[in-house]
This record gives C-alpha cells, sequence and structure tokens, in this order.
C-alpha cells in the first residue's frame, strides 16, 4: 500500500494526518480532542474509544446515544478481537403478538422497534478486558461537556434540523414530548454556534461510570427505564436489561490482495463487505475511475447484498454457514453472473458444509475500531423522562415474515447495520477503518478498502474519492463530483445511475493505518466535521 500516494482526480480537502504517539479520528472536533486527552494522561487506545463513544452520544446526539448499541474490533497484544454490543428483542415482544394486533410493519418510531441497549455494556465491558484508566475517569469528559454544553457544529445542526422536522410531523403522543424537551426545548433545533446541554445526559453519564453500567442494566436507570416503558405500553422491561450481556465473538475476514479484511460476524451486515471483496478479488483492476472497475464493484456489491439481505440475522438463527457464503468455489459462481449489463440481484444458494464511527491507537501498538449507533438519526423518538436517554429503534429491521431468518422473536437480534473494520497483513495490524451510515455502510467499506488496497490511495484521499451507493434494483446513485463520462458510461450498460447533490447519504468515515516503521497515518471524512487529533 502506498501511502504516499496522491495522484488521484479529485484533490484531497484536507491533507493525511501523520503522528507517532497517538491518533483519534471521528465526525466531531470535540470528540476526537476528549480521546486524544484521555491517551495524554496515560491511556491506551481503548481508553481513548470509549471516552471518545462516550463523548459522541454528547456531542453527536443525532447519530448515536446512551440508549443505542455498539461493536468494536480491538486489536491487543498481537491478536484481534470482536466485541458484538448489540441488544436483543424483549421477551414479551414477537411477530405474532404484533401481527394478531393487526400490525403489518415494523414501524421507525415508537416503542416497537426499542431492543436492549449495548452501548453503556460495550463501554464498561472494554475498559474491563483491555483499558488501563479508571472507568469513571474515562467518561469524565463526556460528562463535562453534558454538564457544561457545547457549540453546534454547522454538519451536526444540519442533521438536528432535519431530524425535528421529521420528528415534528411524525411523533404524535405524550411518550415523545420528553424527546423535545431534550432536544428541541425552545421549540426548535438549536443553531450553529448555539450552546446545547443535558443535565439529565450528564447525571447518567456519571452513573454509569460510577457503577460502570451496572445501574444501566440492574440499577436506577434500568427501573427508570422499565416505568417508561410500561407507562407507555412498551416491551421493554428490567428483566430484558438484567439479562443482557454483550458477546466477545471472532472476528471473520477474507484474504484480498495480500491483506486480511476483518468484519463483525452476524448479525452485522460486514459479511456483505466480505462476500463483495472475495467476488471481485478474481477481477484486475488498473484504474478506479474507469467504467469498467465501477460496474464490476457495483455488480458484486448488489449480488452480496442478496445474500445479506436473505442470509444475516442472529447467528443463532442464520440458515447459511458463513464458511459457505465465504467461499471461494461460491464466489466464483457468483463472479460468473456478472457480465457487461447491469443485473436485477438475487440472493444465491451456497452450496452447504444518524450511526458514529471513531478509530483510536496508541504507541504501544493497541488499535480500536468502533462504532455505535441509535440507527436512523436520533432513533424510536423516545427520551427515558429525566435521564437523557434516547432510545434507539433498531428492531425496524426484523420483519414479520415468519419464513424469514430476521423474523421477529423474543430475545432474537435483529440484522444490523453498523459495522466496524479493519485490515492486516501477514497477521500484522494495518489498521482500523470504517464508514458509518446505515445500508451505505458495507458499500463504504468496498470503495474505501480498494482505494486503499487497489488504487494505492493514502487514508484521506481513500475517503476523499467520490463514491456510489446501489439503491435497489439497478438504481445507483452517485455523488455530484463523479465524473459525467463515467455516470453516462453506467447508464449505456443498464443502470439506473442518479446524481445526487449532497453527500449526508454516502457515508461518514475514518481511516487509521500503522506504517511499517511504526508510524500512524489517518485520514477524516470531507462529509462531515470530522477531526484526527493526533500527538
Amino acid at each position: 500500500m502506498n501511502y504516499d500516494s496522491l495522484h488521484h482526480p479529485y484533490p484531497s480537502r484536507r491533507s493525511t494526518v501523520y503522528a507517532k504517539n497517538g491518533m483519534v479520528a471521528t465526525s466531531q472536533p470535540l470528540a476526537a480532542q476528549a480521546g486524544l486527552s484521555i491517551l495524554r494522561q496515560g491511556g491506551n487506545a481503548v481508553d481513548a474509544a470509549i471516552a471518545t463513544a462516550a463523548t459522541l452520544t454528547v456531542v453527536e446526539p443525532t447519530s448515536n446515544g446512551i440508549g443505542g448499541d455498539a461493536f468494536a474490533l480491538v486489536w491487543t497484544k498481537g491478536k484481534l478481537h470482536g466485541l458484538n454490543a448489540s441488544g436483543p428483542a424483549p421477551q414479551l415482544l414477537s411477530g405474532e403478538r404484533l401481527k394478531k394486533a393487526g400490525i403489518k410493519e415494523i414501524p421507525k418510531y415508537g416503542f416497537i422497534p426499542v431492543t436492549v441497549p449495548g452501548a453503556p455494556a460495550a463501554w464498561a465491558e472494554l475498559s474491563a478486558r483491555f483499558g488501563k484508566l479508571p472507568f469513571a475517569e474515562v467518561l469524565r469528559p463526556a460528562i463535562d461537556y453534558a454538564e457544561t454544553g457545547y457549540p453546534l457544529s454547522p454538519v451536526l445542526q444540519s442533521y438536528w434540523s432535519r431530524a425535528f422536522q421529521t420528528y415534528k410531523k411524525q411523533l404524535r403522543g405524550e411518550e415523545f414530548a420528553a424527546w423535545f424537551d431534550t432536544f428541541a426545548s425552545e421549540g426548535r433545533a438549536p443553531e450553529v454556534g448555539e450552546i446545547w446541554r443535558s443535565a439529565d445526559h450528564a447525571k447518567t453519564l456519571q452513573s454509569i461510570a460510577e457503577s460502570k453500567a451496572e445501574s444501566f442494566y440492574r440499577g436506577d436507570l434500568a427501573e427508570k427505564i422499565d416505568l417508561f416503558s410500561r407507562q407507555y405500553g412498551g416491551y421493554l422491561r428490567a428483566e430484558d436489561l438484567a439479562a443482557y450481556k454483550p458477546e466477545w465473538v471472532e472476528p471473520i475476514h477474507v484474504r484480498y490482495r495480500g491483506y486480511e479484511v476483518w468484519e463483525i460476524p452476524p448479525n452485522g451486515q460486514g459479511l456483505v463487505t466480505l462476500i463483495a471483496l472475495n467476488i471481485l478479488k478474481g477481477f484486475d483492476f488498473a484504474e478506479r475511475d474507469t467504467v469498467d472497475t465501477f460496474h464490476k464493484q457495483i455488480e458484486a456489491l448488489k449480488l452480496a447484498f442478496a445474500d445479506g439481505k436473505k442470509y444475516i440475522a442472529d447467528p443463532r438463527h442464520m440458515r447459511v454457514k458463513l464458511e459457505e457464503l465465504l467461499s471461494d468455489a461460491y464466489a466464483e459462481e457468483r463472479r460468473r453472473l456478472i457480465g457487461r449489463e447491469a443485473l436485477l440481484p438475487e440472493a444465491g444458494k451456497p452450496p452447504r458444509g444518524g450511526t458514529v464511527y471513531l478509530c483510536t491507537a496508541d504507541g504501544e501498538g493497541n488499535m480500536v475500531s468502533f462504532i455505535q449507533s441509535n440507527y436512523m438519526g436520533f432513533g424510536s423518538g423516545l427520551v427515558v423522562p429525566g435521564t437523557g436517554i434516547a432510545l434507539h429503534n433498531r428492531g425496524h429491521n426484523f420483519t414479520l415474515d415468519e419464513t424469514h431468518a430476521n423474523w421477529l422473536q423474543p430475545g432474537k437480534k435483529p440484522y444490523h447495520t453498523i459495522i466496524p473494520g479493519f485490515l492486516t497483513k501477514g497477521n500484522k495490524p494495518v489498521g482500523p477503518f470504517g464508514v458509518m451510515g446505515g445500508f451505505m455502510q458495507p458499500q463504504g467499506h468496498l470503495q474505501v478498502i480498494m482505494n486503499s488496497i487497489d488504487f494505492g490511495l493514502n487514508p484521506q484521499a481513500a475517503l476523499d474519492a467520490p463514491r456510489w451507493q446501489w439503491i435497489d434494483g439497478k438504481t445507483v446513485e452517485v455523488e455530484h463530483s463523479t465524473p459525467a463520462h463515467l455516470v453516462e458510461a453506467l447508464a449505456r450498460r443498464g443502470h439506473d445511475v442518479r446524481w445526487s447533490l449532497g453527500s449526508g447519504s454516502f457515508g461518514r468515515g475514518q481511516i487509521i493505518w500503522r506504517q511499517e516503521n511504526g508510524v500512524l497515518a489517518g485520514g477524516t471524512e470531507p462529509r462531515t466535521d470530522g477531526q484526527i487529533a493526533a500527538w
């Protein structure tokens, strides 16, 4: 990989940042600096990741919160560890129950899509296993920002304003009042540069810090969540929270042109990226900006998504083995489907055998890829009164089709969109990468990895490059900076190509690569308020 390569047709708005002692990359400058402050206090990359994640619930609540889920990939002492901190459906919630009530599809808002939140447990679990500093000290920056407030940055404000307009139209019922009291207390979204603070959020973070998240799952906060749910006919109970534990999992990977690309296994959708890369490794790509490159990337991704949407579920309920989906034989079978014309994707039959992203690295060799989300911006529209806890709506990804692997059942985890990525070469860490943004995430992973490995772009250039996004069928959206001749050529191959004037739907990512001499090279998105904090 050529870390110094700058020869691509879209000049970087930022430069790749280099440092040797430590680095934090995320979508919000205040959160990146919070993580860096922990590194400077003697914390490691895991401590910095926790501090950054907790701070992001305060300084970017449009994308994540205390009531959301999280996943992490942690490189330490020569091994990559995976943490799945997504939560299951409550025991009282089932597809049968909803169908008997006349509900035909799972709504976006309210209590029905609320699953057990996993983020606070993720912070505590990571701290207990790999952290150096006391947990309470690591959460201090987040608590301080919630108590004293911070001014809104431009991209953050635009997402906040958009969410307010949506919730103002969509949310009906007094159960949503606390959301407006918390995030729109003046009857509007805060403006750019306006100070926002939440004393309730600060108290909740303090309680989580002091109890190592026990209060959230088996204490006072759990009781408040239970009471709120009961009061408005919700399904989440204290018993669901008390039974929850995040899971340490073995990361999955494919070998791609001499590198190993790692993802969290299902119920996350990182498998989609790996299936697509496995198909694409059978082709040669001389240049990035050609119709052949774009076409094959899109077609491989479509095939991978078709498989992912059919097969990805809680691993206890999957009907296909991962090794079958990632086998070279299956990749070759799918590869043969890619011709000159755009396909309508269908799942194959393998042979039987609003999200925030951050990454951190320290001078000791530890590296963390971490992602956390409430889903669809602020989530369910529900805030537990007196706590600042915005509950996520991850259960929206369940289906009410009882024949599907992702059929809603009590205690079952849903298909999950948030995915952290990691790259190694020869059992040595290259580093963490991620692109947030719903179903754009595996598409962003695919494009960033190929930009880095196939086309030699440095971290910042790999993130700056224009992106495409498969929507459905033969429909593909492209960013406005994509060359017009490529758009026209794709259309001639049967793609329904649409220009997108905005960049919000194309993901927001970060990368930290460790060079062979130990120097860290980091990039962050031009599509967000992101920053690299380093020393």
